[in-house]
């Protein structure tokens, strides 16, 4: 019986991948290798799928057009060669050479000798053999990108005896396109610095020993030895030392967490201190820290609303300037125009309407910012979810675990006879509530005291019979108190308290009263809001007494208590009608509203999965101080995009309203595209800066 090939999936990363149009074109070059079933590229993140067979060499090939290095996505990059030393660029340095011997030749015996024309036309078709080869290709199937242009514009120069500025549009056209590089590697550099974070190696225990096993090899269940400043290189949980680990490149956190035995470790943190024996729980491609990566990646192969527009208006763009510039040379000729003229202001056209600014001005500043969050610990899932926060004016907190840090704990106690700790520890220890975790902090365990008929009565309390008497422990309603008890206690009550009583069923001992502490950073995190015009809100399902005194605590303007999670979600939809609202939460049960929001934002440390798959954005330091930051890079994107366009829209109108006069040329045209290219580089990388 004959054996079909299992079709698989492989991913690669790829280097030189500089602009959408040659994306699209090594994309379709990769759909026609024979043995490829499906391809999937992301341009933001230079990374490629492919689903079917072929090999490394073909990959290569159908980039060669472009100079594209194609590597597997487990083999981390190697160290690039200095530009002048990179082979694909001698070719320029070659054209360079010949471009200035040209000009000292037509400067000391003439233009038109026939050597200076000799050495312009090399210097063109050296420097800009491949320019032409894919222009020609292009003018052939009618696909009229920035080769083709760029392919009629040269050509058109040296056929109308313009060699020089033929020479130069090929020469600064290159450079133009190694801008174009460099703001993509720059943009990039937030995910290739996480992707190169994790070792590629650990000891791994084989027998009695250890031996250096490469981490794609290590399967779960495996035990690694983690040595003092070395990376923790997967996954795991400590079985055996003590150590402080430096979880930064997971949570963006420097302020280094104690680990002991069972407490989990991830792949890329930093071993401080102690030796650590960990066993592994994920398979390298599965860790928190590849779970990161991949959503970063994903996030920017996403478009934002401003990148899709501007993908529509290039799409018409390029041929509205072929038109333009058709007219140009067309309709003074029906007038009597010199013909040599207007055609050499047409080619100018061409030069200037390439479309490289423009094309880039979106994706180089979405990708930017998403990198630059993922340093810092903060996920976006997506340009559009970038976008989105930019344009939010409420926000709706979650209370516990949010504007609260989760952790109750007890702000007053109060003995109304004497103290009974162990009787309250025999009944609290195992209920397992966040509160009974509060009270029994502190509290010892005595061996002697046994619990008989124990019981926990939900949503009250728990009680159990010690030496023959009713113990509880629990809320108000689960006794029955005298008034003048009740009045004690009211007398003693904290603001946003909650009140757990500890007695037998007609007699109060002690009363404690168990607060859950507000964030050091929440009062300003929610000031820094207000001051940009976004209004805030709560959303508890606390009873109103707790919640309006957090809220008073840390200045929301409007409180909303009492609420099941379907109550939140209709608050969201309420909200939404007249506002862009984004709410946050821990992720867990606030699942309904933080779908249904504009933006979804998640609290999460390092352990927390829910933060990576529930929200459109995770704060990973489970730090609500980054919330405002977001929000001010995504207007701050939002800002920078826009001045993108206008700079790259606004040099070529510019340049080509020099046409009315007759003043454009084919240097000013270059320059004109290359200046824009530039300013729209430089502009987007400001924000790489830390925010």
């Amino acid at each position: 019986m004959e054996m079909k090939n299992m079709t698989h999936k492989e991913v690669y990363r790829l280097e030189g991948l500089s602009c959408t149009n040659c994306a699209a074109k090594f994309q379709h070059n990769v759909e026609q290798i024979e043995g490829v079933e499906s391809v999937n590229l992301n341009f933001g993140a230079a990374k490629l799928e492919v689903t079917g067979d072929v090999t490394l060499e073909a990959l290569e090939a159908a980039g060669k057009f472009d100079n594209i290095k194609v590597r597997p996505a487990y083999m981390k990059a190697v160290s690039h060669e200095p530009f002048y030393k990179r082979k694909e660029n001698i070719p320029f340095f070659i054209a360079c050479v010949l471009f200035i011997v040209s000009i000292m030749s037509g400067k000391y015996i003439g233009d038109a000798h026939i050597i200076t024309i000799i050495l312009f036309i090399m210097s063109m078709i050296v420097g800009g053999s491949r320019l032409f080869v894919e222009g020609m290709k292009g003018l052939i199937k009618l696909k009229f990108d920035m080769n083709v242009l760029m392919t009629i514009a040269v050509i058109g120069a040296a056929l109308i005896g313009e060699l020089q500025e033929g020479a130069m549009v090929v020469i600064l056209f290159a450079i133009s396109e190694m801008l174009e590089t460099y703001a993509m590697d720059k943009s990039r550099a937030g995910i290739a610095s996480l992707i190169d974070i994790a070792p590629n190696t650990a000891l791994v225990m084989k027998g009695d020993t250890f031996i250096e096993v490469d981490v794609n090899d290590i399967t779960p269940g495996s035990i690694v030895h983690v040595l003092p400043g070395k990376k923790v290189p997967v996954d795991g949980m400590v079985i055996e030392g003590q150590s402080t680990i430096n979880e930064a490149s997971i949570t963006g956190e420097s302020i280094p967490v104690s680990k002991h035995s069972e407490d989990r470790v991830y792949a890329g943190t930093l071993n401080i201190t102690g030796q650590l024996l960990v066993r592994v729980t994920a398979h390298s491609n599965d860790t928190k820290l590849a779970q990161m990566i991949h959503l970063v990646e994903e996030a920017q192969s996403k478009k934002a609303p401003a990148q899709q527009f501007v993908d529509r208006f290039a799409k018409y763009y390029t041929p509205f300037i072929m038109a333009i510039a058709l007219c140009v040379i067309i309709i003074p000729m029906i007038f009597g125009g010199d013909f040599k003229h207007y055609l050499y202001q047409g080619l100018s056209i061409l030069v200037v309407g390439c479309p490289c600014a423009l094309v880039i001005s979106t994706p180089v500043a979405i990708v930017t910012a998403i990198g630059r969050a993922a340093k810092e610990g903060v996920l976006i899932k997506g340009g559009v979810h970038l976008e989105n926060a930019g344009h939010i004016n409420t926000i709706a907190f979650d209370k516990t675990g949010t504007l609260t840090k989760g952790e109750p704990v007890v702000v007053l106690r109060e003995d109304f006879e004497t103290q009974r700790d162990a009787y309250i520890y025999a009944l609290e220890s195992d209920s397992g509530h966040p509160l009974s975790r509060a009270i029994t902090v502190g509290l010892s365990e005595d061996s002697k005291v046994e619990v008989d008929n124990y019981e926990v009565i939900a949503g009250m309390g728990v009680r159990g019979i010690i030496n023959g008497t009713e113990y509880r422990i629990g809320k108000q309603e689960f006794f029955q108190l005298s008034r003048e008890t009740i009045t004690r206690i009211n007398e003693l009550y904290v603001s946003g308290s909650t009140v757990v009583i500890f007695g037998e069923y007609d007699k109060a001992y002690t009363v404690f009263f168990i607060k859950d502490t507000v964030r050091d950073e929440a009062a300003s995190v929610i000031q820094q809001l207000k001051r940009m015009n976004i209004k805030t809100l709560m959303l508890t399902g606390d009873n109103e007494n707790v919640g309006t005194s957090i809220g008073e605590e840390v200045g929301v303007s409007t409180v909303h208590a009492g609420l099941l999670p379907e109550d939140k979600l209709n608050l969201i939809e309420q909200y939404q009608q007249n506002s862009k609202v984004a709410m946050i939460g821990d992720g867990v049960n606030d699942a309904p509203a933080l779908a249904q929001a504009d933006v979804g934002f998640s609290m999460g440390g390092a352990a927390t999965d829910t933060a990576l798959e529930t929200a459109d954005i995770a704060l990973m330091k489970d730090n609500l101080g980054d919330l405002p930051k977001v929000i001010d890079l995504s207007r701050r994107t939002m800002k920078v995009i826009k001045q993108n366009i206008a700079f790259a829209l606004g040099l070529k109108l510019l340049a080509i309203l020099l046409v009315i006069p007759g003043w454009l040329t084919l240097w000013i045209a270059i320059f004109a595209d290359m200046g824009a290219t530039l300013l729209v580089t430089l502009n987007s990388l400001r924000l790489m800066r830390k925010y």
